[in-house]
């Protein structure tokens, strides 16, 4: 008899310099998504910590460092914060749509601005529209791009504001990148909208959990995701729910940095959340994920 799905084969990557974490190295095992179970696989993998990129499932295996925590959030439990509830009422006049991971130019020019006002020095700025197309279209699971639009009075698709391409899974969605206009003048916190706005998608279509990837503890351009709750963390013992207790001083946490970030304009403060190495590699592919 056939087994029904392969059991994966897992590779491990040399150490390199840790890209959220001064000082640190960071090494990853990770394993070919392909096939009729593409899905199933990604998925369950995405239960115990792993995160996709293109065909390749991937997550941290570091020899001295644990900081990297995978974090999901409860959708159908998510209630949003003063501060939020503006935010969504400030947006909700934009126009959300499932598109099918196609990557369009219109998507890489505002890519492009994201990266250079956001992330000016990142490796993600060395992007060519064929990296981006091989971003968004290798995906063997399934995969959409929603796009973020300014309703127009004639129907028409409006001006792009944000996209973030998402895998749909049996559990909740993933979200693998979204990106923005950072600049506009009108609408501030169009990230977190994005997230927001995933969080009415997963309870609407009676999805549990809203997967964030990575929480880096000493990373302050990580901190953001301890802001919705509640929270979920990836421990030893499998998930756990953050204490709303240990949240709150998260957030405290979190604000502070913030706080600070903005008044030092620290260079690492500025640095691409996601670290895409300059080296296209095959071994390489993989590294975009936040």
């Amino acid at each position: 008899m056939t087994a029904p799905i392969r059991f994966p084969r897992f590779f491990v990557t040399s150490p390199s310099p840790c890209p959220y974490l001064p000082g640190k190295s960071e090494r990853k095992v990770f394993t070919e998504l392909r096939g009729e179970n593409a899905d199933e696989l990604n998925e369950a993998l995405g239960r115990i910590g792993f995160r996709r990129s293109q065909t390749v499932a991937y997550r941290p295996s570091c020899l001295d460092c644990q900081a990297c925590v995978s974090v999901r959030v409860v959708a159908q439990e998510f209630r949003p914060s003063s501060s939020q509830k503006r935010l969504i009422k400030a947006n909700r006049d934009l126009v959300a749509t499932d598109c099918r991971p196609w990557a369009t130019e219109e998507q890489f020019e505002l890519l492009q601005k994201y990266l250079s006002v956001r992330h000016p020095g990142g490796g993600m700025t060395h992007m060519e529209e064929t990296d981006f197309a091989d971003m968004v279209e290798h995906t063997p699971v399934t995969s959409t791009v929603i796009e973020y639009r300014e309703p127009t009075e004639d129907g028409r698709p409006g001006r792009l504001v944000g996209a973030c391409l998402t895998d749909v899974q049996a559990d909740g969605l993933s979200m693998i990148y979204s990106f923005y206009d950072p600049d506009h003048a009108e609408r501030s916190g169009l990230g977190t909208y994005i997230i927001l706005d995933h969080m009415r998608l997963a309870a609407e279509r009676g999805l549990p959990y809203v997967y964030l990837g990575y929480w880096v503890a000493g990373s302050d351009r990580m901190q953001y995701k301890v802001r919705f709750r509640p929270l979920e963390r990836l421990t030893r013992s499998g998930w756990e729910r953050i204490s709303d207790e240990e949240q709150t001083r998260l957030i405290a946490s979190a604000t502070a940095s913030r706080s600070t970030d903005r008044r030092a304009d620290r260079p690492e403060a500025r640095a691409c959340k996601d670290a895409v190495p300059a080296d296209r590699s095959e071994s390489a592919r993989y590294d975009f994920v936040g």
